[in-house]
């Protein structure tokens, strides 16, 4: 390994030694200087197309894109000259020209960087009246809208799907004016190959990509005195909720969460970990039975719907692979509907039960007709945000040591709350299929191996006579390279955690935004990750088996995990997808 070279420049004067290896952007930013960024997006889009960050270079004719020009020894960089200013207002002034500025009521309002940028440069008018064609907007999809007169061409959501999720369902169409991002052939984003994991969202540094609002459907049930309305909450939510009204990015705001579903006015707020414990049972029993009875291995997770569309689209001679368990907010409605509906005697046709989730994709999965409507409606956490905001809420002053509802289904391990985190469902199997297959309570229980953010992780742990072999993937670029493995015969595992998102559902694709410059300086799947860990150490349980509500269930109402009741509510089945179908014809709003 070559060892890393130093240079010497000066940027506004100040001298600073960096290695050879940053660019213009990276050095400033380590000397304090701020230089405005909008198409930058840190080891994704690195394309310098957008020119806000234009610097000056002793030596060269042009100004540069700090963002792309490396540094060298003895450069001198000037960022804030007015020949600069002047450039970048004048650039984002001609963005600003044929955009939506339709700013009151956006849904990313005082959540944008454009308009963030825009207030920062001063730009108080625009000289240019550009041309503005009002485009249809693609909200066919369940789960992902997309706006193109929002769109500023960024090319942000385009590298974010190619590179990071290996997928490439949108690109740059047509040419010049004309120039859009959609799918090919501009087929909308429900009839590509599209897996709905919200990372362009993410990525997207306005609102040309949002999610698909259910906010209203949820506020007509909450206010339909004949329904009876229970939410579920997702355990990834409660470490990111908290950065939508100004808490740093990691922190777990678990009571304060709940204290404003209660005041929302939710009939009960449950914790999904109930469900991931039971999720536990089901999957771990079944990854038991197929050791011991020769089944198909190695058994895969199933408990990320957009790995799920992903798998299917891809490699649906796979499908047998995957665990027959539903993802655990469906095996929650599901037991809501039933079990939980029978002990309080309450109509399961009036029950309405909402999920807050992190994931976008979770709003496709409850309309999967084998679901059986077991979810009637997913809410993202910046919904939720959105809806606590609405209510007049203040969530500052809430309370930190609120509880969820303690009936029947309120109680959960630290296994389940882990289940965020990418390693997190892997690490809760493994404590409890490690104590049935020793037949001991084992101490030993921080599988610390599938932990972290590494794309692919590997681990073989010795339980009793048998070594286990299991491997993570987080991202669906990094679940090609395992399936490729596994359809080749050379993957030897006996279970795969699989997740659609990058860092697992901590960064799912309805997660809080977080500007590209903060990126910069933080890895944000292992800050929100740590809010779990933390929570998993403070649980009395950490394991899932031990959770005395679960017994209770199976004692009462399931029989049995993957018994012939469990697997009529709890466990699904897949399909084939065919990517790029004939097109449809229809009229869009």
């Amino acid at each position: 390994m070559e060892k890393e070279q130093f240079v010497t420049l000066t940027i506004d004067g100040i001298e600073v030694s960096v290695p050879d290896s940053m660019t213009i952007l990276e050095a400033s930013k380590k000397v304090g200087i701020d230089i405005p960024t909008l198409c930058y997006l840190k080891d994704i889009n690195e394309v310098g197309a957008c020119r806000m960050c234009v610097v000056e270079v002793e030596g060269t004719k042009a100004l540069q894109a700090s963002c792309v020009y490396p540094v060298c020894d003895g450069m001198v960089v000037h960022t804030k000259s007015k020949k600069v200013r002047d450039a970048r207002k004048s650039t984002l002034e001609l963005i600003l020209s044929n955009h939506n500025r339709e700013c009151t009521t956006c849904v990313r309002s005082e959540d944008c960087e454009l308009q963030k940028l825009s207030k920062d440069l001063g730009i108080n008018e625009i000289p240019y009246d550009g041309k503005k064609e009002l485009l249809p907007i693609d909200n066919f999809s369940p789960s992902i809208v997309r706006d193109p007169n929002k769109c500023i061409l960024c090319g942000r959501c385009i590298n974010t799907c190619r590179k990071v999720q290996g997928i490439g369902v949108l690109d740059f169409v047509n040419r010049g004016f004309d120039t859009k991002v959609a799918p090919a052939f501009e087929i909308g984003m429900d009839e590509a190959n599209c897996i709905y994991c919200g990372q362009c969202i993410e990525a997207c540094p306005v609102a040309a990509l949002r999610e698909k609002d259910d906010i209203e459907r949820v506020w007509e049930a909450l206010d339909d005195p004949e329904k009876f309305v229970v939410v579920q909450t997702a355990p990834a939510v409660r470490a990111a909720i908290g950065e939508e009204f100004g808490y740093p990015i990691g922190t777990r705001a678990t009571g304060k969460m709940i204290d404003a579903l209660k005041k929302i006015g939710f009939n009960k707020v449950f914790d999904t970990n109930f469900a991931a414990d039971l999720t536990i049972m089901e999957e771990g029993t079944e990854l038991i039975s197929r050791i011991k009875n020769n089944g198909t291995l190695p058994m895969i997770t199933s408990c990320s719907p957009g790995w799920i569309r992903y798998c299917e689209y891809n490699y649906p001679d796979l499908l047998e692979n995957l665990s027959t368990c539903k993802s655990p907010h469906q095996m929650m409605g599901a037991i809501l509907k039933t079990y939980y509906a029978e002990k309080n005697k309450i109509n399961p046709k009036k029950m309405f039960v909402v999920s807050i989730m992190p994931c976008t994709s979770k709003k496709s999965e409850i309309l999967r007709p084998e679901m059986g409507n077991d979810v009637d409606a997913v809410l993202t956490t910046r919904e939720l945000a959105r809806m606590i905001k609405q209510a007049r809420i203040n969530f500052k002053t809430l309370n930190d040591d609120e509880q969820f509802d303690q009936d029947l289904l309120g109680e959960y391990t630290g296994a389940g709350v882990i289940f965020g985190a990418t390693g997190g469902v892997m690490e809760a199997a493994l404590r409890t299929v490690a104590d049935i297959l020793e037949n001991t309570d084992l101490e030993e229980i921080e599988y610390t191996l599938v932990r972290g953010v590494e794309g692919i992780k590997e681990a073989e742990v010795e339980i009793g006579d048998m070594k286990v072999k299991v491997a993570v993937a987080h991202g669906t670029s990094n679940a090609k390279k395992v399936m490729d493995m596994v359809r080749a015969g050379k993957a030897d595992y006996h279970f795969i955690e699989i997740m659609g998102c990058s860092g697992g559902c901590v960064c799912g694709g309805g997660q809080p935004h977080v500007p590209a410059k903060t990126l910069m300086d933080i890895d944000l799947r292992a800050e929100r990750a740590k809010a779990l860990y933390e929570e998993d150490l403070l649980m009395p349980q950490r394991k899932s088996y031990k959770n005395s509500q679960i017994q209770k269930l199976y004692e009462d109402f399931l029989g049995e995990p993957n018994g012939q009741r469990s697997h009529r509510l709890l466990h699904t089945h897949y399909t084939q997808r065919e990517a790029y179908p004939v097109k449809k014809s229809r009229s869009r709003k």
